[in-house]
């Protein structure tokens, strides 16, 4: 062998151990972020927003790998926990999907339907009314014309409340005193379609909408002539 052909034979062993050296700083530098990272598990992502109450499917979700060290303790880590439960807020799309972002559907006895409406937190017994509570539902409106009386009315009577959400900011309402209270509950209800009406016709109308919780045990029917008040009526007395 002369000199030419051992100084390729040494050029080829240097490649060799260059090339040799290479991958095993990249098998270390991989071993290094695995060690970091850790395994991998699936999450589930939403495919688009979702609005507030409204029934989860899987079909909503797609499934991502997340390092598991960088999942929180309520990741939920199977989809099909959202058959039957509806979303607690209004979710946004691309937000991994966690066991506080939803709840069991709310069962309803036989000619119930639900219906939500936002409660001011100042006026609607805020911190007091709790899932399973009776309430009378209040509204008050003007009077159509400057010669009729302002009027209270009890809407809806014993009233049964199925969920109470998460105190929520809240957009320019129809009076003063809604706009300056800027906070409300979103609280639903397990209504007739009659009462449910009524609840929304409020909602939409009425210069403000109130609750009364009635004790434990209390009877829900009313007397003649409660259902509505006005001030003259204090005033004929």
């Amino acid at each position: 062998m002369n000199s030419r052909q051992r100084r390729g034979v040494i050029l080829i062993a240097l490649s060799v151990l260059c090339a040799l050296a290479a991958v095993a700083g990249v098998i270390s530098v991989i071993g290094d972020v695995n060690s970091k990272v850790g395994p991998e598990v699936s999450a589930y992502r939403l495919k688009s927003d979702v609005a507030p109450y409204t029934a989860l499917t899987p079909q909503q979700f797609e499934e991502v790998d997340i390092p598991e060290r960088w999942l929180s303790d309520s990741a939920v880590r199977d989809v099909a926990q959202v058959n039957g439960k509806i979303a607690v807020t209004r979710l946004k799309k691309g937000s991994l999907l966690q066991e506080d972002m939803i709840v069991k559907r709310p069962a309803l006895n036989a000619g119930e339907q639900e219906i939500a409406i936002m409660v001011d937190a100042a006026t609607g017994v805020a911190g007091k009314v709790s899932p399973g509570d009776l309430v009378n539902i209040f509204a008050t409106f003007s009077g159509k014309r400057d010669s009729d009386p302002d009027e209270s009315r009890i809407i809806v009577s014993g009233a049964r409340v199925i969920d109470v959400g998460e105190l929520t900011p809240i957009g320019a309402g129809r009076s003063e005193r809604r706009d300056a209270a800027r906070e409300a509950v979103p609280i639903t209800f397990a209504l007739t379609t009659a009462d449910a009406q009524r609840v929304a016709y409020a909602e939409s109308f009425a210069e403000n909408v109130r609750l009364a919780l009635l004790a434990k045990g209390t009877a829900a029917a009313l007397r003649p002539g409660d259902s509505t008040y006005t001030l003259d009526e204090d005033k004929n007395r």
